[in-house]
């Protein structure tokens, strides 16, 4: 019905373009959070103002995507069309072409080349440092008073390397230094185990060593913290990281490397056939002192152990607070400058209206033209006073009784009262009047009177 027709059009909502692309990229916004996406790069544009523009694809789809100057110039890489990566992005939207895209916060390179590269550049660059150089390699002990173990302590090479050193000379004590072998924050933890076992210096020699894997799984071995941890140790350092075929930055560096964690283990473990008599008598003080320096040192890893913590998550919120402050900085210095800005223009304006120079051209002119406006209005005044006198005095001569005596009328009086004759019965013959001319005037006695 066309009641019902009114009522939907006068309930239906029109939305403008404009409206609806900044309504839809505010829902995009609020209900996503930041997002990793893998795809490859295409249309890669870089213009003038330092801001990226890109595509992320894959098989059956594309996103666009922008990456603001204040956050490309961060990356470690320069990115190129067909190049895999992983970009950490806001969903959002275009509101000027209602395009859906990503704004991306950060980029890294996919896959094991962007591994493989990394490893290659940071190798040329500590080779050129000198850290693989011969010159600071530190000879190993013949037979060490006891062997420190950095690695994970549920892993395969924690058990290779006991396995071995049980068999080939089970006297020599084992101090583990339990450490993750992969995944985040394990370079850190195994850079500060070296150090720890360096300052403590309970060990003659250390193996750093865990399972073979992938580059990805071996990278721990391959960051920068820990070899350059290793090459400041003090203490002779083994590599036994994965199987023969694996190659970390930390073989490297160290003083010497074993192919698996049990070739490292018996490089360090002499045939205890050959020291078995040497060490007989020494063996019971070796696992009383064994004990007890494992209890100790274990209680106090236990209490570093509870007292470390991890400073990451502080230093990304300390990062956060230094972005924010920043931002908020940059506005108020903006605003600062606005605002001077605006209070010099108008202190000047204010100094330009009170100079005596200023005021003095104005009340010269405000006194011209009051004189100017005092002339104008005299003489009209003037001329109106003028006008108006003429036309009363032409209108009071109009009444005037001369000009009527001057038409030869009279103004006739009887006396002696004076009083003015309009009609012959006002008189009487004998009575004396006064007739008043326009010049002059007569006394007069009535002779007679003529009634009509």
């Amino acid at each position: 019905p066309a009641s019902e027709n009114l009522e939907v059009f006068l309930l239906r909502q029109v939305y403008s373009v404009s409206r609806l692309n900044a309504e839809a990229r505010g829902l995009l916004e609020e209900n996503f959070a930041l997002i990793w996406v893998e795809g490859e790069l295409s249309n890669l544009a870089r213009p003038s103002s330092g801001h990226w523009y890109f595509s992320l694809k894959d098989k059956q789809a594309h996103v666009r995507c922008a990456m603001f100057r204040v956050r490309n110039r961060l990356l470690g890489f320069t990115p190129q069309d067909g190049m895999q990566v992983l970009l950490r992005a806001r969903v959002s939207l275009y509101e000027g072409r209602g395009e859906f895209q990503l704004i991306g916060e950060h980029m890294e390179e996919a896959g094991d080349g962007a591994l493989r590269r990394a490893f290659d550049l940071l190798k040329q660059r500590l080779a050129v440092e000198g850290l693989f150089d011969a010159a600071h390699k530190k000879p190993l002990p013949t037979l060490p008073r006891k062997i420190g173990v950095i690695t994970s302590p549920t892993g395969a090479a924690l058990r290779d390397i006991l396995c071995c050193l049980r068999r080939r000379f089970p006297a020599i004590p084992v101090l583990l230094y339990p450490v993750p072998v992969q995944g985040q924050g394990a370079a850190d933890k195994i850079a500060r185990a070296i150090q720890m076992a360096d300052a403590r210096a309970d060990c003659d020699v250390l193996i750093v060593s865990r399972g073979g894997g992938s580059l990805e799984d071996l990278w721990a071995f391959n960051e920068e913290v820990v070899v350059r941890a290793i090459y400041a140790c003090s203490v002779p350092i083994v590599s036994g990281i994965g199987h023969e075929i694996d190659f970390t930055i930390a073989d490297l560096v160290a003083d010497h490397r074993a192919a698996t964690p049990s070739a490292a283990a018996e490089l360090l473990s002499p045939d205890r056939l050959d020291w078995l008599k040497v060490v007989g008598r020494l063996q019971g003080r070796l696992a009383l002192t064994l004990q007890t320096v494992l209890a100790q040192k274990r209680q106090t890893f236990h209490w570093l152990q509870r007292r470390l913590q991890h400073p990451g998550q502080r230093l990304l919120s300390q990062a956060q607070r230094l972005d924010d402050l920043e931002q908020r900085l940059r506005q108020a210095q903006r605003s600062t400058y606005r605002y001077a800005k605006y209070r010099l223009a108008e202190v000047q304006g204010r100094l330009q209206n009170q100079t005596p120079l200023h005021k003095l051209k104005q009340l010269s002119i405000s006194h011209a033209n009051l004189q100017h406006r005092l002339h104008s209005v005299f003489n009209f005044n003037l001329l109106k006073a003028r006008g108006t006198l003429e036309s009363l005095a032409r209108a009071l001569d109009a009444v005037s009784p001369l000009a009527t005596l001057g038409r030869g009328y009279a103004i006739v009086h009887r006396l002696p009262d004076r009083t003015v004759l309009r009609s012959t019965r006002d008189v009487s013959a004998g009575d004396m009047v006064e007739a008043r001319l326009a010049h002059g005037t007569l006394l007069c006695i009535v002779d007679k009177v003529d009634y009509e």
